[in-house]
């Protein structure tokens, strides 16, 4: 890996040592992200206002040194680890947020939190629905970088939707902006959405102004459990097709669903367990609700083996808890995880189920599935013992079975996590030559020198095959 001590010391010289650390702790707490690879930088930049970031990115394009942005480093797919060195720009000091109460929107740095941006936005009567289960530590402009969804996606939308304009830096430090804080703008090429899903590979965001929507006045929350996977996935096709339309409406498998127990130590369902559940959440005005609940109601009657409605917002957010500690929880079958965020049309809802049952039966591996029934964005786990050979080369070939699969009904190998490292060799399973020559040539044009998140995307990493760090993150379950 080559050095970039010389430009290094010209970037301390410029901002100096407050903002520009080499110090070894800040270089490994640097090097990694939820992934747990590690690829040490020379340099950490936290910057104390946007336009440090001008300054290190005009010295990085002119000596060409990699750049590789991070937020919290919530990411799985390795997207936030820097794989080639050079320089990490740290944003956590950029959290600003303001609240435009009259317009409804939420103009935001891109190191906020989008728990944090989301209890702003409510405490004026507000709303930002994106609800990535790492809300309480994800930043906003990681959100943005991989567009994240969450488990409001299938009512709501995704974070591109509520996106109005973003700002920042191109690669060689020059400052943009794409788009205005209005709710039209249709004024040139819309980059602003080239840059959404873009993994800090064709610009660095530093702000954005969100769209946010009124406060829901009502909600009711409902669990209902399964005689199986495949019961499951049928009740919840038969609801979509009465029009009915979940704010949030998440599957958890019989594994997913036996692990969160243990995890939380909680009875998702008292007298359902170890069956499948959907947990359901209806929003919108008093009589919106109460209309939706009778229609729901007789839905659950007719199609579940049980069901019981939260009497509480307490009760409910105890409901929601289980399903965003459920991902962490599964490690107490195998220390190792291949996470994918797969999305299958629902038309094969039930194909995808069946195959999946015969992929568990043909890799001998515990493969916990749950995720958003209402956008079909499902997360497949497949989980093994790392030190297993057996198991890991199961684990190898189940996953490119899986992407392959997935593909095959249409779907699409990633929905909200983006491809960064770990879902590089399925690139060319998903798009032809012709749109992978494509997203090249935008690269290349936005970003000629290519300092910009180098080595992700593109070039095929295996990073199963990689060493991970023994180290426990707030958002791990242990």
């Amino acid at each position: 890996m080559p050095s970039f001590r010389s430009a290094t010391l010209k970037l301390k010289r410029r901002l100096g040592s407050r903002v520009v650390s080499t110090g070894k702790d800040a270089l490994f707490e640097a090097s990694f992200d939820s992934s747990k690879i590690s690829f040490l930088p020379e340099a950490v930049i936290r910057p104390r206002k946007e336009a440090d970031i001008g300054v290190a990115l005009q010295l990085a394009h002119k000596y060409r040194v990699p750049v590789t942005v991070r937020g919290r480093g919530t990411t799985l797919m390795g997207s936030a680890a820097p794989v080639h060195g050079g320089w990490v720009i740290d944003m956590l000091a950029l959290n600003r947020i303001q609240i435009d109460g009259e317009a409804g929107m939420a103009l935001v740095q891109a190191g906020a939190k989008v728990a944090d941006i989301q209890r702003a936005a409510e405490a004026q009567g507000w709303f930002y629905p994106p609800d990535p289960s790492s809300k309480e530590y994800c930043t906003i402009g990681g959100n943005i970088a991989c567009n994240a969804g969450g488990m409001h996606g299938g009512k709501y939308g995704v974070t591109r939707d509520f996106i109005l304009a973003l700002r920042g830096f191109m690669a060689s430090g020059d400052y943009v902006e794409w788009g205005t804080a209005t709710k039209k703008f249709s004024a040139g090429f819309n980059l602003r959405d080239l840059w959404i899903g873009s993994e800090g590979m064709l610009g660095i965001v530093t702000g954005a102004v969100l769209k946010l929507i009124p406060q829901p006045a009502a909600r009711w929350t409902l669990l209902t459990s399964y005689r199986d996977e495949a019961a499951a996935l049928r009740a919840g096709l038969a609801l979509f097709r009465q029009r009915v339309q979940p704010a949030i409406c998440e599957f958890l498998d019989r594994e997913s669903v036996l692990c969160a127990e243990r995890a939380t130590r909680t009875t998702v369902f008292p007298g359902q367990a170890g069956r499948p559940v959907i947990l359901l959440e209806f929003t919108g005005s008093a009589a919106e609700v109460r209309e939706t609940k009778a229609v729901v109601l007789a839905w659950a009657k007719k199609n579940a083996t049980g069901y019981r409605a939260a009497r509480s917002r307490a009760e409910a957010e105890t409901l929601w808890a289980v399903r965003r500690k459920c991902s962490g929880a599964m490690f107490e079958l195998g220390d190792a995880k291949l996470n994918e965020d797969i999305v299958v049309p629902m038309r094969n809802y039930l194909k995808f189920i069946q195959f999946l049952s015969g992929l568990k039966r043909r890799s001998g591996l515990p493969i916990p599935t749950f995720g958003h029934l209402a956008d079909g964005n499902l997360h497949v786990n497949i989980m093994y013992h790392r030190a297993n050979r057996q198991e890991s080369h199961a684990a190898e070939v189940a996953v490119n079975e899986l992407m392959r699969t997935v593909v095959k009904l249409g779907g699409a190998i990633s929905g909200e996590h983006g491809i960064g490292l770990a879902k590089t060799p399925f690139l060319r399973v998903q798009h032809r030559a012709a749109q992978v020559k494509a997203m090249r040539a935008v690269k290349d044009a936005l970003d000629p020198r290519g300092i910009l998140n180098p080595g992700k995307m593109f070039a095929p990493v295996r990073i199963w095959k990689y060493p991970k760090l023994a180290v426990h993150l707030p958002w791990d379950h242990k």
